[in-house]
């Protein structure tokens, strides 16, 4: 049975150490920046520790320290590897390989860190770094209290990523999670894909959801952007958020909003980055749909288009939580979503709080959004949902962990 917390007492540690490979990116990184910051103002003296991307949004952070580990070369990060598991060679093999992933680069870095450092306990989150972690804290000798999180549905980053060493993950995870003092899952579906991918007891998963700082996403959201399309109320503004990678499936929202025109004078804003960028555009060209489609590539604050959009629609093929469907909802943006694993059937209760559409299926997409247009629901029914997941929720859960309570 997988667990649910949601209350704690006072957690009884005065430095934290939060390991992540990246700062830079999507929602993952977001919310370990606001778990370090939630218990920074608890009193905890709290270190993030990283491999890059601690940029001008962690110098905002209040009393939280920011830490890069440097890149060890091959010879040095394999020897440290091979060090910390003398024992597990062949299931390590994938990461002695040049193709290794980031953090096992680093790993010498981060045996260094935990055996002087030594913070009172440990949360790690993402596969890598929780690997990493487990790794560093037996190398370091570290007594410390070790919380791993995960945040992707394993068996799709197994089979779709690249490289021998996602594919070998399962193996590794079943291997080394077990040695965590406490696992948490950021969904049910995620808990439930890693209990079976990596053949792990249901009972050594905690669930606790990731939050969403709503408080903040309101504020945000008031914050004035320059562009007519956000000052024109006569068309409805439809809004995706996310990386232009395969995993958004942005291809189907465009094509869905292709349909939907025919029938509704609408507009689309894609908001961020990525290496489809180029196929995208080609293909709002092709369906005629270039003077009708925005792409402003990465914005600081997406919240502020959000509080004006009409429609917010996650078209993803698979998400691990999908944080960005709750910021949406925090705003009071309508939203409609594919039934993608894992997360927005939980986030939207089986679709009552937004249309739940198959994955990859423009015209089931095109009339959500037509219907949602054409009966929205009431704002504040969506931000009530959103508060549900608060960020003082997710640190009570991750509290009790971390200490041990049971």
């Amino acid at each position: 049975m997988i667990q649910w917390i949601d209350t704690v007492a006072a957690l009884p540690i005065r430095s934290l150490a939060l390991i992540v490979r990246a700062l830079e990116g999507g929602g993952m990184q977001r919310i370990v920046l606001q778990l370090a910051e939630a218990f920074a103002k608890s009193g905890i003296q709290v270190e993030v520790v990283t491999g890059h991307g601690a940029g001008e949004t962690c110098k905002l952070l209040s009393g939280v320290r920011i830490r890069c580990l440097p890149r060890s070369n091959a010879l040095i990060s394999s020897l440290a590897l091979l060090q910390a598991r003398p024992h597990d060679v062949l299931r390590l093999l994938p990461l002695l390989t040049p193709l290794k992933p980031d953090m096992f680069w680093r790993l010498p870095a981060l045996i260094e860190y935990m055996r002087t450092e030594r913070p009172d306990a440990v949360l790690a989150a993402g596969t890598q770094s929780n690997l990493a972690a487990i790794m560093a804290r037996a190398a370091a000798g570290l007594l410390a209290r070790l919380v791993v999180s995960e945040h992707n549905t394993l068996s799709i980053v197994a089979h779709r990523g690249h490289g021998l060493f996602r594919r070998a993950y399962p193996q590794l995870v079943q291997r080394f999670y077990p040695e965590a003092d406490a696992i948490a899952a950021v969904s049910r579906g995620v808990a439930q894909d890693l209990a079976h991918t990596a053949h792990l007891p249901e009972e050594l998963i905690t669930l606790v959801y990731n939050p969403v700082d709503a408080e903040m996403v309101v504020r945000a959201g008031q914050i004035s952007v320059e562009h007519p399309w956000l000052t024109d109320r006569s068309r409805p503004l439809i809004l995706g958020v996310g990386r232009l990678h395969r995993q958004k499936d942005f291809p189907t929202l465009i094509r869905a909003f292709a349909i939907a025109r025919k029938e509704r004078d609408l507009r689309l804003v894609i908001v961020g980055e990525g290496s489809e960028r180029k196929m995208l555009e080609t293909l709002s060209h092709q369906l005629g749909m270039q003077d009708h489609v925005l792409m402003p590539g990465f914005v600081d604050n997406p919240f502020a288009w959000m509080s004006h959009a009409s429609l917010f629609v996650l078209s993803s093929a698979w998400e691990g939580f999908a944080l960005v469907l709750l910021e949406a909802l925090a705003s009071g943006c309508p939203v409609i979503s594919t039934d993608c694993p894992n997360g927005p059937r939980e986030i939207l209760q089986d679709g009552t709080y937004g249309t739940l559409v198959p994955i990859g299926d423009p015209q089931a997409m095109a009339s959500a959004m037509l219907a949602t247009l054409a009966a929205p629901p009431n704002a504040e029914y969506l931000r009530a949902r959103a508060a549900e997941f608060s960020v003082d929720a997710t640190v009570a859960g991750y509290r009790r962990l971390l200490e041990g309570a049971e």
